[in-house]
This record gives C-alpha cells, sequence and structure tokens, in this order.
C-alpha cells in the first residue's frame, strides 16, 4: 500500500509541475497598454477588439443594485458561449478596463469577483466568442460610500 500511494503523489507532483508549462496567458497590459489607460467603456472596448459593436445575449450579469461599499462591488458574471476572451469594463473610475481572461474550450467561464468603484456607474462584460462576434451585458448600479472613502 505504501508503494501505491507514493507512486500516485509522484505522478500527481509530475503532473503539477507540467502543467502550468502548457497553460498560455497573454500580458494584455504589454499587447495593448491602450486598454488600460483608455478613460471610458467605448474606447477601452475599442482599443482591445477594434470595434465596440455587441450583441446583447448570451452573457448573466449580476450585481447588488445598491452596493454597501464602492471598496468591494460583487460581480457575478457567466456565458455558455464558446469564447477566446471575456472582459469586464466600469464607468465610475478614471480608467474603465478591470479584468481580461483569456479562455479555452476546456475553461469555466462562470466567475465572481469584486472590483472597486468610487462612484455609482455601469459595469459591461464583453465576450469575445470563438465566432468572431462580441457579446455583452451591462448593468447599472448605485454604490452607498465610495470605494476610495471606505
Amino acid at each position: 500500500m505504501e508503494r501505491r500511494k507514493f507512486l500516485s503523489l509522484t505522478l500527481g507532483a509530475l503532473v503539477l509541475a507540467v502543467a502550468p508549462a502548457s497553460v498560455r496567458a497573454e500580458d494584455y497590459r504589454k499587447l495593448k497598454p491602450t486598454v488600460w489607460t483608455a478613460h471610458t467603456v467605448e474606447d477601452a472596448i475599442k482599443n482591445l477588439y477594434g470595434t465596440t459593436t455587441t450583441i446583447e445575449k448570451g452573457v448573466k450579469l449580476s450585481t447588488p443594485d445598491v452596493a454597501s461599499s464602492g471598496g468591494a462591488v460583487p460581480v457575478t458574471f457567466s456565458t455558455k458561449i464558446p469564447a477566446k476572451t471575456v472582459s469586464v469594463f466600469q464607468d465610475a473610475n478614471p480608467e474603465a478596463a478591470v479584468i481580461v481572461y483569456s479562455v479555452t474550450k476546456y475553461d469555466i467561464t462562470d466567475y465572481k469577483i469584486q472590483i472597486k468603484m468610487g462612484k455609482p456607474g455601469t459595469i459591461t462584460v464583453v465576450v469575445e466568442g470563438l465566432d468572431g462576434k462580441l457579446y455583452s451585458a451591462k448593468r447599472s448600479l448605485d454604490v452607498a460610500l465610495g470605494g476610495c472613502e471606505g
């Protein structure tokens, strides 16, 4: 029994050691720096994808109607669309881009994040489908206490 346990642990460690080498991550801050300095959601989307034309379907987005603190606004979003990237933007802070995920057909596209918002605004999630189309969802919310204040 000890030999089996040793072999299974060794095989597991080997898989974990090799797995990160096969994961490909894009550094969008270096590849597309204008996305991260854009002050409007439209400019950030255009700088990332080359267009602002989206289809508003296929993406689920959930936020509270009123966030008690802008310091940690919970945002939940998901899609079943086969995707290349999933990105989040907001219009409450000076820079609009929040995050961009590169995804593969094996990734689960069901996310829960927290973002900082200094004032009420709109959150936009954009999914770049494998078909080359952009799908989106938007949600406006109020912030009771700004992210920079508390």
